[in-house]
């Protein structure tokens, strides 16, 4: 039986309940948002709601025969799971929650982003507000308390001592992945044969509802590409002539990957905003357990093999910002940062313009090159830097000199 866990989101959903007419609960499937919503509207919840789920036939199949109908019926507030398989519900919502403009009027799910869905043709501006449920964050799972998002914006690393060091730092963390079902069964092939069902599922049903793409084979052989990949930038030219695809048809595949949430894409960050939209993206598998069942490594091969070793790293510090990002007391976005001959790993920055910047090493020890692109970032933008780490599997957090700190793995969720 799957372990509960307390999961950050619960406290940002009921809060737009409060204030938004909609709620939409975002993620992937099999990451705990059923669950979820089910705890807050469930009788004796803190906001009890009738409940219907589009994962039933008879419930999806009266969605899309009469929209309308079906939303009328639900009456007061409702909870409706899995809208992604009656995408056309949510302009009949839009016509509901302006007739009675109440907040807290509906919670919806979605496996997809479907509010980025092309067919949907009004995506419900200022009537509903969008929260991602992401797999667990090791925080979540670990029992942490600190946002480590919030905490570097106020230039306060974390502080660890004897942390577990070498590649047991994060071997087993990247192994488990965040995905509930999947971190509990034995690593090997009962725990591939979740992850190679999973995204049978994801890609062979959810992709044809969400663009009526029939050639799953082509969004799997793309997602794998992608993993091979990861953490580097992106070429929607190089990928096609590896897979035989036009540049376009890279990109639309690759957008789709986004909106099921297992795939997510960084902009470069430069100093003016103008600037980071001709910046190229890099592309990150958005879980380190699904990354490593895409490359085939097991937990030893995470240790051992370099090739494994640093991309895995760096997905799994990826996976822990993102949720860290949607949980943080301010509004925060994260960027990569490349230019001339710096490369800083992840760069968070708030609505001030203030930064943190993050660099990823799978070695225990750290020596003076690995912080230079910090170091420069940091004098260059002195007024806007709060924090610079670099994330190691060493033992302890170590000050590297003004606001540069190297931290253990285990500080991104002790």
């Amino acid at each position: 039986m799957t372990e509960l866990f307390d999961r950050r989101a619960k406290p940002l959903v009921i809060e737009s309940l409060e204030h938004a007419r909609i709620v939409f609960v975002a993620g992937a499937r099999q990451v705990g948002k059923t669950t979820l919503v089910t705890e807050i509207t469930q009788p004796g919840g803190e906001r009890p709601m009738r409940f219907v789920t589009l994962d039933e036939q008879a419930a999806r199949q009266a969605a899309k025969d009469d929209p309308a109908g079906f939303i009328a019926g639900l009456g007061g507030p409702a909870v409706i799971d899995e809208i992604q398989h009656a995408p056309a519900l949510l302009l009949e919502l839009k016509r509901a929650v302006d007739t009675h403009t109440v907040p807290g009027r509906f919670l919806i799910t979605g496996s997809a982003d479907v509010l980025a869905h092309r067919k949907v043709i009004d995506a419900l501006p200022g009537r509903v507000d969008r929260i991602e449920l992401w797999p667990l964050a090791r925080c979540e799972i670990e029992g942490g308390e600190l946002n480590v998002v919030d905490e570097l914006l106020a230039g306060r690393p974390p502080q660890v001592t004897r942390a577990t060091a070498g590649p047991d730092a994060y071997a087993t963390a990247i192994s488990e992945g965040g995905y509930p079902e999947a971190r509990i069964r034995p690593a090997g092939r009962l725990r591939n044969r979740w992850f190679r069902d999973y995204l049978a599922g994801t890609l062979g049903k959810d992709l044809l509802e969400l663009a009526d793409l029939r050639r799953a084979d082509e969004a799997d052989r793309l997602l794998r590409l992608i993993a091979s990949q990861s953490a580097n930038l992106l070429s929607y030219r190089k990928i096609g002539q590896q897979l035989e695809l036009d540049d376009k048809t890279v990109k639309e595949h690759t957008a789709l990957l986004e909106q099921l949430f297992l795939v997510r894409r960084l902009s470069g960050w430069r100093p003016g905003l103008g600037a980071r939209e001709a910046a190229r993206p890099k592309a990150y598998v958005c879980d380190p357990g699904l990354l490593a069942h895409l490359l085939g490594a097991d937990e030893t091969r995470i240790r051992t093999d370099d090739q494994v070793k640093g991309k895995a790293c760096e997905t799994l510090v990826l996976a822990e910002l993102l949720k860290h990002a949607g949980w943080a007391e301010q509004t925060v976005h994260l960027f990569h940062y490349q230019r001339d001959r710096e490369d800083i790993d992840f760069i968070i920055e708030n609505n001030a313009g203030e930064i943190a910047a993050i660099e990823v090493k799978a070695a225990a020890t750290i020596d003076r090159r690995d912080r230079r692109s910090l170091e420069r970032l940091r004098d260059a933008r002195s007024d806007a830097f709060r924090a610079g780490i670099i994330v190691h599997a060493g033992a302890q957090t170590i000050p590297l000199g003004d606001r540069l700190w190297a931290v253990p793995f285990s500080g991104l969720w002790t």
